[in-house]
């Protein structure tokens, strides 16, 4: 019989108290910040507004996520519902991608037919939010560090750079009166969004498809598995992700005695815990004189 050994993780209290205090300072601000970028005819702050608009409902959809990550495992649901954050921060991710692509449209628009901007209220209300963001986004790093997490600090960090850009375009527009700077600058938001949001849409991907995650190689875990007492070599080895913060691994392990499978067992489990933090590992053991060992066995003791 494989042997299992799976302890339950999941996202603390703490990180949905984060998520929904950032929730309500993101949706309050979101306002502040529409009525005066239109009222000042600045892309960025309406821009940034928009932003935080989208944020709320990130926020709402990261802090669903985490509260239904709680839930156990059950009958249905074996593996209990930690993937369901990995899935937020998909979604959140290409919603993150989807406004960067509307930034950009809007900002070469306004290159072409620059408003006019008051300097004063986006100086105000870029450094009124550059506060506010950065307030957020301290909140949101005692979230932890989990692939929900990550994509709603991004789209905090996008409206971070949104406010810090609003103040730059403010301060440059009073003293030179240059409009553009307002767009360009909005451009290299864009950029900097479109990149972190592929990166993150990346490893959620990658989590979705179970590869191997990211620091870990298949090949050289294998081989330090077969190094262990007591196993001959290793075969059939699978390395994937349940959750942003849950490692799983299956495998064959081939063994001369079989009485002396608990102790290798043992050893086995220390192994991956101690040099890779994998916890739930599924082993079945082979006694040699059966196991039909595949040419790209991972390792083999002579």
């Amino acid at each position: 019989m494989p042997e299992h050994n799976h302890p339950l993780k999941h996202s603390i209290p703490g990180g949905i108290r984060a998520f929904l205090l950032a929730l309500l300072l993101t949706l309050g601000f979101a306002a502040v910040e529409a009525i005066a970028g239109g009222w000042a005819h600045s892309l960025t702050l309406l821009g940034d507004a928009g932003h935080m608009a989208t944020d709320g409902v990130a926020l709402g959809i990261a802090l669903l996520a985490a509260w239904v990550a709680l839930r156990p495992a059950s009958e249905r649901h074996t593996y209990g519902f930690g993937r369901m954050e990995v899935l937020a921060a998909l979604v959140n991710t290409l919603l993150m991608l989807a406004i960067a692509a509307a930034i950009v449209a809007e900002a070469f628009m306004r290159f072409q037919h620059p408003p006019v901007v008051h300097a004063k209220v986006v100086i105000i209300i870029g450094a009124l939010g550059l506060i506010i963001n950065v307030a957020i986004y301290k909140v949101l790093q005692h979230g932890g560090n989990s692939l929900n997490v990550r994509a709603a600090l991004l789209h905090v960090l996008g409206d971070m750079l949104g406010s810090l850009a609003a103040l730059i375009a403010g301060i440059v527009i009073y003293l030179t009166g240059w409009f553009p700077i307002d767009p360009l600058l909005s451009l290299f938001i864009a950029v900097l969004i479109l990149i972190s949001g592929l990166r993150l849409l990346r490893d959620a991907s990658r989590v979705l498809l179970e590869g191997v995650p990211l620091g870990l190689d298949l090949a050289k875990i294998g081989l330090g598995m077969a190094s262990v007492d007591g196993v001959r070599s290793v075969h059939d080895l699978h390395i994937w992700s349940l959750s942003s913060n849950e490692i799983s691994l299956s495998a064959h392990i081939v063994i001369d005695d079989m009485d002396a499978w608990q102790p290798v067992l043992h050893r086995l489990q220390e192994h991956l815990h101690a040099g890779y933090g994998i916890e739930h590992a599924t082993l079945q053991p082979e006694p040699t004189v059966l196991a039909r060992i595949p040419v790209e066995s991972l390792g083999r003791r002579s």
